[in-house]
């Protein structure tokens, strides 16, 4: 502004507020946050001067203000100053919007009085003159000389709750306009989220605190010392030129120096935030609606301006740019989903560390984003927030071929455990049937979201190693290729949102995450269904007692017990049951709803492979696919002595054990008596079938000669193969690719035969996470396969924009441009990846962020990486519960001994002899052959620790299940600190 002035002397700015009918704050136009401002009154002229608090309005000063305020405020104007008057620090300026002169279209329209003139007159005053004369002549203004209109432009004033609560009946006043829009003109701004305002039309000035958010205090200032009051001399407030000083000289202008102060600063970010609140609302027309009273009577309510033809939430504005914070105790006051539009904008701000946010660290959590989509068909619901689904892209049979499901962000109730006496809590049997009615064998699309690290219970099946073990959880969001249910939209999605049909029925709550924690992409919409249950008192939100299912357990019971129970299943012939687990390929576990009662089940004469026996896991899986908590019906024979009921099992009217038979999965047992069972001339045409065919347990099937199902070595041959590894993780983790997989030299023909192209033009080719696309490796700017893992936000704007991809054929992952990514026909990028995730079995290998995990990973790569050497990899184990592949360290593990042929000694035994390594703990049922292993490779740890080599460099260290019984003596102390 400054150097503008010394140049034309007209300045440039923009209307901030205008406190009377003569006078306006104008900020100038700066890239400062906050610009710097001045206060004007226009040249010559005289407005009516607004009550101070207490005080009566001069009249028609509310109408003068106003009409100033709307033809100004927010708008772009010029100024010149013409004059000053000495110890008044205002300036008297002619006001330009465009190339409308302000003070004569306030004096044409009657709010203001043109001052006399004092020497002589300038042109611009005598035109002043000469319109006032006009405005007076014909009655406008303040020249209105209706009878009684001069007493109906004073405002009759009720006394101000500002500064004393008494004043206001804050609960009447919120009773009696809870959810409704008030007008209100906003005539302070004390900090972002706290203002002053007049409630139209009684014109109540009362302070409203802004629901859900707290923006920085502005500070504060307490007198030490009264302050002495000065009198201006009594010649420099004589006279009408000088009426606007006296009405417009402040306090702060008339305290002497003899006053002391205690200053408490803004908070950061306070005089921006109040600034932002300013250029929005302050002299504005807003609406406000009450949300509701704190206990000390203050006002709270959501304030809603105007912006073009919309209106703009001003918490929402202050949140979304790091002006504030979120509140829980005013935002419990708001509708849910203004509520959670504040919480979801706070976290974005806290992502995106503005401003408040700069130095804002997120905390810890468990939680990890993934990003995998696959489709197949639903063959287990094992609760109302959990299923299994066999993925139509894993073969048959293979041990990655059912995907348990965790629904993302949504919690049913628990079903409990019978063996360990645990009921099922009030709705968790209904949310389970609900699933199972609509998803068991449909067709279904799943996008992984994220996993989690949760504890394991002890003495669970999947916690063998303590109550200290966790284990990795996949969560996704499912959907059912269906037309939309009970009212649900599905146009923007591939289907029906299975966890929003369970919400929405009140089977389960949504569960409130933590900042930063991950959760469903579709969380508002969870939200929005569970408020739809809530008002709707559905399911566990209903006041209704819950419903009560007495369900007698058979298998959990004695056999007598299951005897008795034997008149009552036989009286109906055919009856109705539901198959709830698959515990062979024909033994079943039954709930049978006419006598509530669950039952163990098996096939009349027909056996399947055992557990340990070719084709037995096949066999479930056939079962499983196959009437897995299906609708059934059964006809029981007769009960074991185990108290297993013994009959046929039809689904949709075919016998299953015909399918089963067929299928080469089982085989007649004549000695049950073949008489007894119905449709026996048909299981034994089954069966003959699938043995000319030699199908399965039937494969080595020479007529008249038995066979035992290939049952024929004493001890199970274990599967090997021969692998190069390709890339090394660390905490003993690494990449293989089988030698003998011919896929591996077709992928690189397919590759190589590839015509490759310029950089495609940007917006035509736009790769999302997990796309399959071709990316140029930097090593050796070769061409492979990959993944793409995370991608820059919004859209590709340049060709250096990042892409983090991961080679899915070799396992390593890097970080490229969009220049070096190409698309890939789908005949190439449709074959699963090459690399194979594998451990180092029986081993604890330290993680790269532990003790001697560097060391580890090092020792790793030098003895697998140098050179293209293979090696014989004997998989002792599978870890399936980390689902397909998705990025680097996941995916299905194979625990293998690596065994280097040229020396004779495996990668396992030498991690444990140079120190790098321990033993995972051993335990007294291990077979025999395993035990056998671990005997050789204890006495390789036992070398290291005699040797005090690595991890043993300060003496023996426990398990982690023993570390906190057995602590190091306090004279020993771990480098680092951290748990080896």
């Amino acid at each position: 502004m400054a150097q503008a002035a010394a140049t034309s002397g007209w300045l440039r700015g923009r209307v901030k507020a205008v406190p009377s009918g003569d006078s306006l704050l104008i900020m100038g136009f700066t890239k400062a946050e906050i610009p710097p401002e001045k206060t004007i009154v226009l040249a010559h002229l005289s407005a009516p001067r607004l009550a101070r608090r207490g005080g009566t309005d001069d009249p028609f000063a509310w109408e003068s203000r106003e009409f100033l305020r709307k033809l100004c405020v927010g708008k772009d104007v010029v100024f010149k100053t013409e004059y000053t008057i000495p110890n008044f620090s205002r300036e008297f300026c002619s006001l330009f919007i465009g190339t409308t002169n302000i003070a004569k279209e306030v004096v044409t329209h009657g709010w203001a009085k043109v001052k006399e003139a004092k020497g002589e007159v300038t042109p611009e005053h005598a035109e002043l003159l000469r319109i006032e004369e006009q405005a007076r002549q014909q009655g406008v203004g303040l020249w209105n000389r209706s009878p009684g209109a001069t007493a109906a432009a004073i405002r009759n004033l009720p006394p101000s709750a500002v500064g004393d609560p008494s004043n206001l009946d804050a609960m009447g006043l919120l009773a009696s306009n809870k959810g409704r829009s008030m007008e209100a003109i906003v005539e302070q701004v004390r900090d972002g989220s706290s203002l002053r305002v007049y409630l139209l039309p009684e014109f109540q000035f009362v302070q409203v605190f802004v629901a859900g958010i707290q923006a920085p205090s502005m500070g504060r200032r307490t007198t030490v010392e009264p302050a002495t009051i000065t009198e201006m001399p009594s010649e420099e407030l004589n006279g009408d030129s000088n009426s606007e000083i006296r009405g417009s000289l402040t306090s702060a202008q008339r305290v002497t120096v003899s006053s002391t102060y205690n200053e408490v600063a803004p908070d950061p970010y306070g005089r921006e935030a109040k600034h932002f609140s300013e250029i929005r609302v302050l002299n504005r027309d807003v609406r406000i609606v009450l949300e509701g009273v704190d206990k000390f009577s203050n006002l709270i309510g959501s304030v809603y301006y105007p912006d073009g033809e919309s209106a703009k939430d001003l918490a929402l504005e202050l949140i979304e740019n790091g002006f504030a914070k979120y509140v829980e105790w005013s935002a419990s006051m708001m509708e849910d989903e203004a509520r959670r539009k504040l919480k979801a904008a706070e976290l974005q701000a806290k992502k995106n560390k503005i401003r408040l946010w700069t130095n804002y660290i997120p905390p810890a959590t468990n939680s990890k984003a993934i990003s995998d989509n696959f489709s197949g068909k639903v063959v287990e619901v094992v609760s109302g927030d959990c299923i299994i689904v066999a993925d139509d892209s894993s073969p048959f049979g293979s041990p990655s071929a059912e995907r348990r499901v965790n629904l993302s962000s949504i919690r049913c109730p628990k079903l409990g455990n019978p063996r360990r006496d645990e009921k099922p809590a009030p709705y968790a049997r209904e949310a389970r049937e609900f699933l199972r009615t609509r998803l068991i064998g449909k067709q279904v699309k799943v996008s992984m979201e994220y996993s989690r690290k949760v504890p394991t219970a002890d003495g669970s099946a999947a916690a063998p190693t303590g109550p200290t073990d966790t284990r990795v959880m996949g969560f996704g969001s499912v959907f059912l290729l269906s037309q939309g249910k009970d009212g649900l939209d599905i146009s923007q999605q591939p289907g029906v949102n299975v966890a929003e049909l369970v919400i929405a029925r009140g089977f389960g709550t949504v569960i409130r995450h933590r900042d930063f924690e991950e959760r469903s992409n579709h969380y508002e919409t969870l939200l929005a269904a569970e408020s739809r249950a809530t008002s709707g008192r559905k399911g566990i939100h209903s006041s209704k007692d819950p419903p009560v299912m007495h369900v007698t357990d058979l298998l959990t019971a004695s056999a007598k017990k299951a005897k008795d129970f034997l008149p009552f299943l036989q009286r109906n012939r055919r009856m109705s049951a539901v198959v709830e687990y698959v515990l062979s390929g024909h033994r079943f576990k039954l709930f049978v709803p006419k006598e509530t009662c669950s039952i163990a089940f098996s096939f009349s004469g027909v056996r399947c492979p055992g557990r340990e026996e070719p084709y037995s896991n096949e066999a479930i899986s056939f079962m499983r696919r196959k009437i897995m908590q299906r609708d059934v019906e059964i006809e029981v024979e007769t009960v074991d002595r185990t108290g297993t009921f013994l009959g046929s099992l039809w689904d949709s009217k075919t016998n299953v054990a015909i399918t089963l038979l067929e299928a080469g999965l089982a085989r007649l047992q004549t000695s049950f008596g073949s008489d007894r069972i119905p449709d026996a001339h048909l299981l034994a045409q089954a069966e003959q079938f699938a043995k000319k065919q030699k199908l399965k347990i039937w494969e080595n099937y020479v007529e008249g000669v038995e066979v035992t199902n290939g049952q024929t070595q004493d001890k199970k041959q274990k599967e090997e193969f021969k692998a190069v590894v390709t890339e090394v993780l660390g905490g003993g983790k690494f990449y293989v690719q089988a030698v003998s997989d011919q896929k591996v030299a077709a992928i690189q023909n397919q590759l190589a035969s590839l015509t490759l192209k310029e950089a495609p033009v940007i917006g035509s080719f736009n790769p999302k996470k997990g796309d399959i696309v071709l990316a140029q490796f930097t090593a050796d700017n070769s061409w492979n396969r990959a993944m793409v893992v995370n991608t820059p936000r919004g859209a590709v704007e340049s060709i250096k924009d990042k892409f983090e991809v991961f080679y899915m054929d070799y396992g390593n992952q890097e970080v490229v441009t969009y220049n070096q990514l190409r698309p890939l026909d789908q005949s190439v990028s449709s074959a699963p990846g090459m690399a194979q995730l594998c451990s180092l079995a029986y081993l604890k290998v330290p993680t790269l962020e532990e003790d001697y995990g560097h060391e580890a990973a090092m020792l790793l790569s030098d003895t697998t990486l140098n050179g293209p050497k293979e090696f014989r990899a004997v998989i002792e184990e599978r870890d399936v519960s980390g689902g397909k592949v998705k990025g680097q360290g996941t995916g299905n593990i194979l625990m293998v001994t690596l065994i280097d042929e040229e020396f004779g000694e495996s990668v396992n035994a030498i991690m444990l002899k140079e120190g790098v390594a321990r033993l995972e703990k051993r335990r007294r049922w291990e077979p025999k052959e395993k035990q056998e292993i671990l005997d050789e490779l204890e006495k390789c740890q036992a070398e290291a620790s005699k040797a005090r080599l690595g991890i043993w460099e300060y003496g023996d260290i426990q398990s982690d299940d023993d570390e906190n019984q057995n602590p190091l003596p306090s004279s020993v102390k771990k480098p680092g600190g951290g748990k080896r």
